[in-house]
Protein backbone atom coordinates (compact mmCIF):
# COMPACT_ATOMS: atom_id res chain seq x y z
CA UNK A 1 0.00 0.00 0.00
CA UNK A 2 1.16 3.51 -0.85
CA UNK A 3 -0.23 6.59 0.81
CA UNK A 4 -1.22 9.89 -0.77
CA UNK A 5 -2.63 13.13 0.54
CA UNK A 6 -5.08 15.30 -1.40
CA UNK A 7 -5.06 19.02 -0.69
CA UNK A 8 -8.72 20.01 -0.26
CA UNK A 9 -8.05 23.68 -0.97
CA UNK A 10 -5.08 26.02 -1.21
CA UNK A 11 -3.23 28.25 -3.63
CA UNK A 12 -0.10 27.28 -5.52
CA UNK A 13 2.22 28.47 -2.76
CA UNK A 14 0.29 26.41 -0.22
CA UNK A 15 0.50 23.39 -2.53
CA UNK A 16 4.26 23.80 -2.79
CA UNK A 17 4.75 24.22 0.96
CA UNK A 18 2.40 21.38 1.91
CA UNK A 19 3.87 19.01 -0.71
CA UNK A 20 7.29 19.65 0.83
CA UNK A 21 5.89 18.85 4.27
CA UNK A 22 4.20 15.72 2.92
CA UNK A 23 7.44 14.46 1.44
CA UNK A 24 9.28 15.07 4.69
CA UNK A 25 6.56 13.21 6.62
CA UNK A 26 6.80 10.11 4.43
CA UNK A 27 3.73 10.37 2.18
CA UNK A 28 4.09 8.73 -1.25
CA UNK A 29 1.87 11.08 -3.23
CA UNK A 30 0.48 14.61 -3.15
CA UNK A 31 -2.67 15.47 -5.09
CA UNK A 32 -4.78 18.53 -5.88
CA UNK A 33 -8.26 18.87 -7.31
CA UNK A 34 -8.94 20.44 -10.71
CA UNK A 35 -11.84 22.94 -10.71
CA UNK A 36 -13.74 24.34 -13.66
CA UNK A 37 -12.82 27.80 -12.41
CA UNK A 38 -10.40 28.30 -9.55
CA UNK A 39 -6.81 27.67 -8.56
CA UNK A 40 -5.07 25.99 -11.47
CA UNK A 41 -4.06 22.40 -10.70
CA UNK A 42 -1.06 22.27 -13.02
CA UNK A 43 0.43 25.54 -11.79
CA UNK A 44 0.03 24.23 -8.24
CA UNK A 45 1.67 20.89 -9.08
CA UNK A 46 4.50 22.67 -10.88
CA UNK A 47 5.13 24.71 -7.75
CA UNK A 48 5.05 21.50 -5.72
CA UNK A 49 7.53 19.83 -8.08
CA UNK A 50 10.03 22.62 -7.49
CA UNK A 51 9.95 22.02 -3.72
CA UNK A 52 10.14 18.20 -3.75
CA UNK A 53 12.36 15.37 -4.96
CA UNK A 54 10.57 12.06 -4.43
CA UNK A 55 6.84 12.36 -3.85
CA UNK A 56 4.41 11.56 -6.70
CA UNK A 57 2.28 14.47 -7.94
CA UNK A 58 -1.17 14.33 -9.46
CA UNK A 59 -4.76 15.40 -9.73
CA UNK A 60 -7.77 14.03 -7.91
CA UNK A 61 -9.27 14.31 -10.42
CA UNK A 62 -9.16 15.81 -13.94
CA UNK A 63 -12.53 16.00 -15.77
CA UNK A 64 -11.09 15.41 -19.23
CA UNK A 65 -14.38 15.89 -21.09
CA UNK A 66 -14.23 19.65 -20.57
CA UNK A 67 -10.56 20.07 -21.47
CA UNK A 68 -8.61 20.32 -24.70
CA UNK A 69 -6.65 17.06 -24.69
CA UNK A 70 -3.64 18.55 -26.47
CA UNK A 71 -3.32 21.22 -23.79
CA UNK A 72 -3.46 18.58 -21.05
CA UNK A 73 -0.92 16.47 -22.97
CA UNK A 74 1.44 19.46 -23.00
CA UNK A 75 0.96 20.18 -19.29
CA UNK A 76 1.43 16.61 -18.14
CA UNK A 77 4.44 15.88 -20.36
CA UNK A 78 6.11 19.14 -19.31
CA UNK A 79 5.53 18.47 -15.61
CA UNK A 80 6.71 14.86 -15.93
CA UNK A 81 9.97 16.16 -17.39
CA UNK A 82 10.31 18.83 -14.70
CA UNK A 83 9.64 16.39 -11.87
CA UNK A 84 11.81 13.61 -13.34
CA UNK A 85 8.92 11.24 -13.85
CA UNK A 86 6.63 11.78 -10.85
CA UNK A 87 3.25 12.61 -12.44
CA UNK A 88 0.05 10.60 -12.00
CA UNK A 89 -3.05 11.65 -13.95
CA UNK A 90 -6.48 10.78 -12.53
CA UNK A 91 -9.42 11.20 -14.90
CA UNK A 92 -13.17 10.83 -14.84
CA UNK A 93 -16.38 12.44 -16.02
CA UNK A 94 -16.25 14.99 -13.21
CA UNK A 95 -19.07 16.39 -11.09
CA UNK A 96 -21.40 18.57 -13.16
CA UNK A 97 -22.46 20.54 -10.07
CA UNK A 98 -19.02 22.18 -9.86
CA UNK A 99 -19.67 24.76 -12.58
CA UNK A 100 -20.17 22.74 -15.76
CA UNK A 101 -23.52 24.28 -16.61
CA UNK A 102 -22.57 27.79 -15.51
CA UNK A 103 -19.62 27.86 -17.91
CA UNK A 104 -21.36 26.14 -20.80
CA UNK A 105 -19.54 22.83 -20.48
CA UNK A 106 -21.14 19.62 -21.71
CA UNK A 107 -23.33 18.07 -19.03
CA UNK A 108 -24.84 15.10 -20.88
CA UNK A 109 -23.30 11.96 -19.37
CA UNK A 110 -23.08 9.95 -22.60
CA UNK A 111 -21.40 12.80 -24.46
CA UNK A 112 -18.96 13.37 -21.62
CA UNK A 113 -18.06 9.66 -21.72
CA UNK A 114 -17.41 9.92 -25.47
CA UNK A 115 -15.23 12.98 -24.94
CA UNK A 116 -13.35 11.20 -22.17
CA UNK A 117 -12.58 8.21 -24.40
CA UNK A 118 -11.46 10.35 -27.33
CA UNK A 119 -9.50 12.65 -25.04
CA UNK A 120 -7.57 9.69 -23.62
CA UNK A 121 -6.82 8.48 -27.17
CA UNK A 122 -5.41 11.89 -28.09
CA UNK A 123 -3.53 12.37 -24.84
CA UNK A 124 -1.70 9.05 -25.04
CA UNK A 125 -1.15 9.43 -28.78
CA UNK A 126 0.53 12.80 -28.38
CA UNK A 127 2.70 11.48 -25.55
CA UNK A 128 3.98 8.82 -27.96
CA UNK A 129 5.24 11.49 -30.35
CA UNK A 130 4.67 12.96 -33.77
CA UNK A 131 3.53 12.93 -36.49
CA UNK A 132 0.08 12.43 -35.00
CA UNK A 133 -3.44 12.60 -36.40
CA UNK A 134 -6.85 11.64 -35.06
CA UNK A 135 -10.34 11.23 -36.45
CA UNK A 136 -13.11 10.79 -33.90
CA UNK A 137 -16.72 11.77 -33.40
CA UNK A 138 -15.86 14.92 -31.46
CA UNK A 139 -12.18 15.60 -32.23
CA UNK A 140 -10.50 15.87 -35.62
CA UNK A 141 -6.75 16.44 -35.72
CA UNK A 142 -4.89 16.75 -38.99
CA UNK A 143 -1.44 15.26 -39.09
CA UNK A 144 0.77 17.53 -37.03
CA UNK A 145 4.49 17.84 -36.71
CA UNK A 146 5.00 21.03 -34.76
CA UNK A 147 7.43 21.62 -31.88
CA UNK A 148 6.31 19.13 -29.23
CA UNK A 149 7.69 19.02 -25.71
CA UNK A 150 10.08 16.18 -24.89
CA UNK A 151 8.15 12.97 -24.24
CA UNK A 152 7.24 12.09 -20.65
CA UNK A 153 10.03 10.58 -18.58
CA UNK A 154 7.74 7.72 -17.59
CA UNK A 155 7.35 5.04 -20.23
CA UNK A 156 5.32 3.62 -21.82
CA UNK A 157 3.27 6.55 -20.46
CA UNK A 158 2.43 8.65 -17.46
CA UNK A 159 0.22 6.44 -15.23
CA UNK A 160 -3.48 7.14 -15.76
CA UNK A 161 -6.01 6.31 -13.05
CA UNK A 162 -9.59 6.15 -14.34
CA UNK A 163 -12.90 6.23 -12.48
CA UNK A 164 -14.66 2.91 -12.98
CA UNK A 165 -18.36 2.48 -12.17
CA UNK A 166 -19.04 -0.98 -10.76
CA UNK A 167 -20.52 -2.87 -12.53
CA UNK A 168 -21.01 -0.85 -15.66
CA UNK A 169 -19.22 -2.77 -18.40
CA UNK A 170 -18.27 0.21 -20.54
CA UNK A 171 -16.94 2.19 -17.59
CA UNK A 172 -14.93 -0.75 -16.24
CA UNK A 173 -13.56 -1.59 -19.70
CA UNK A 174 -12.27 1.98 -19.99
CA UNK A 175 -10.52 1.75 -16.63
CA UNK A 176 -8.90 -1.57 -17.55
CA UNK A 177 -7.25 -0.02 -20.62
CA UNK A 178 -5.12 2.21 -18.43
CA UNK A 179 -3.10 1.96 -15.23
CA UNK A 180 -5.37 2.26 -12.25
CA UNK A 181 -8.94 2.19 -10.99
CA UNK A 182 -10.73 4.81 -8.92
CA UNK A 183 -13.66 2.71 -7.68
CA UNK A 184 -17.17 4.09 -7.97
CA UNK A 185 -20.10 1.88 -6.97
CA UNK A 186 -23.69 2.38 -8.14
CA UNK A 187 -26.72 0.89 -6.44
CA UNK A 188 -29.66 -0.72 -8.24
CA UNK A 189 -31.15 2.73 -8.89
CA UNK A 190 -27.96 4.01 -10.48
CA UNK A 191 -27.03 6.22 -7.54
CA UNK A 192 -23.53 6.36 -6.10
CA UNK A 193 -23.10 4.58 -2.80
CA UNK A 194 -20.15 4.19 -0.47
CA UNK A 195 -17.42 1.82 -1.62
CA UNK A 196 -16.64 -1.09 0.73
CA UNK A 197 -13.65 -3.44 0.98
CA UNK A 198 -15.92 -6.18 -0.40
CA UNK A 199 -16.48 -4.05 -3.50
CA UNK A 200 -12.76 -3.55 -3.94
CA UNK A 201 -12.15 -7.29 -3.57
CA UNK A 202 -14.69 -7.98 -6.31
CA UNK A 203 -13.11 -5.33 -8.54
CA UNK A 204 -9.64 -6.76 -7.92
CA UNK A 205 -10.84 -10.17 -9.08
CA UNK A 206 -12.53 -8.58 -12.11
CA UNK A 207 -9.30 -6.80 -13.04
CA UNK A 208 -7.29 -10.00 -12.69
CA UNK A 209 -9.71 -11.86 -14.94
CA UNK A 210 -10.33 -9.23 -17.60
CA UNK A 211 -7.19 -7.14 -17.94
CA UNK A 212 -4.80 -8.47 -20.58
CA UNK A 213 -1.82 -6.15 -19.96
CA UNK A 214 0.91 -7.44 -17.67
CA UNK A 215 1.92 -3.99 -16.42
CA UNK A 216 1.27 -2.95 -12.80
CA UNK A 217 -2.26 -1.84 -11.97
CA UNK A 218 -3.41 0.29 -9.05
CA UNK A 219 -6.68 0.27 -7.14
CA UNK A 220 -7.08 3.58 -5.34
CA UNK A 221 -9.34 4.29 -2.36
CA UNK A 222 -9.72 7.38 -0.23
CA UNK A 223 -10.84 8.12 3.29
CA UNK A 224 -9.71 9.54 6.61
CA UNK A 225 -7.50 8.17 9.33
CA UNK A 226 -6.57 9.71 12.70
CA UNK A 227 -2.97 10.86 12.62
CA UNK A 228 -2.64 10.65 16.40
CA UNK A 229 -3.91 7.08 16.86
CA UNK A 230 -1.79 4.48 15.10
CA UNK A 231 -3.94 1.52 16.13
CA UNK A 232 -7.14 3.17 14.92
CA UNK A 233 -5.51 4.17 11.63
CA UNK A 234 -4.27 0.64 11.12
CA UNK A 235 -7.73 -0.80 11.73
CA UNK A 236 -9.17 1.51 9.05
CA UNK A 237 -6.55 0.78 6.38
CA UNK A 238 -5.97 -2.95 6.91
CA UNK A 239 -9.27 -4.18 5.38
CA UNK A 240 -8.54 -2.20 2.22
CA UNK A 241 -5.07 -3.71 1.95
CA UNK A 242 -6.53 -7.20 2.36
CA UNK A 243 -9.13 -6.41 -0.32
CA UNK A 244 -6.40 -5.51 -2.82
CA UNK A 245 -6.19 -1.70 -2.79
CA UNK A 246 -2.71 -0.40 -3.62
CA UNK A 247 -3.12 3.31 -2.78
CA UNK A 248 -4.81 5.00 0.17
CA UNK A 249 -5.59 8.70 -0.39
CA UNK A 250 -6.09 10.72 2.78
CA UNK A 251 -8.95 13.10 1.92
CA UNK A 252 -9.99 15.86 4.31
CA UNK A 253 -12.76 17.27 2.14
CA UNK A 254 -14.74 19.87 4.11
CA UNK A 255 -18.52 20.00 4.15
CA UNK A 256 -19.86 22.40 1.47
CA UNK A 257 -20.91 24.95 4.09
CA UNK A 258 -17.68 24.78 6.09
CA UNK A 259 -14.38 26.60 5.46
CA UNK A 260 -11.15 24.68 5.08
CA UNK A 261 -8.79 24.44 8.04
CA UNK A 262 -5.22 25.03 6.78
CA UNK A 263 -3.70 24.47 10.22
CA UNK A 264 -5.56 21.18 10.63
CA UNK A 265 -4.55 20.04 7.14
CA UNK A 266 -0.90 20.81 7.80
CA UNK A 267 -1.06 19.08 11.19
CA UNK A 268 -2.44 15.92 9.56
CA UNK A 269 0.22 16.00 6.85
CA UNK A 270 2.99 16.26 9.44
CA UNK A 271 1.57 13.32 11.39
CA UNK A 272 2.42 11.17 8.38
CA UNK A 273 0.61 8.39 6.57
CA UNK A 274 -1.23 5.59 8.37
CA UNK A 275 1.13 2.99 9.74
CA UNK A 276 0.18 -0.62 10.26
CA UNK A 277 0.53 -1.71 13.88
Amino acid sequence: MRYGFVLPYGDARTAADFAFEAEQAGWDGFFVWEPVWGIDAWVSLTAAAMRTQRIRLGTMLTPLSRMRPWKLASETATLDQLSNGRVILSVGLGAVDTGFGEFGEVTDRKTRAELLDEGLDILTGLWRGQPFSYEGKHYHIKECNFFPPPPPVQQPRIPIWVVGAWRRDQSMARALRYDGLLPNVLDDDGKIREVTPADVRAMRDYVATNRSAATPYDIVVEGRTPGDDRAAASSIVQPWIEAGATWWIEALWPAPDQPTDPDGILRRIRQGPPQLS
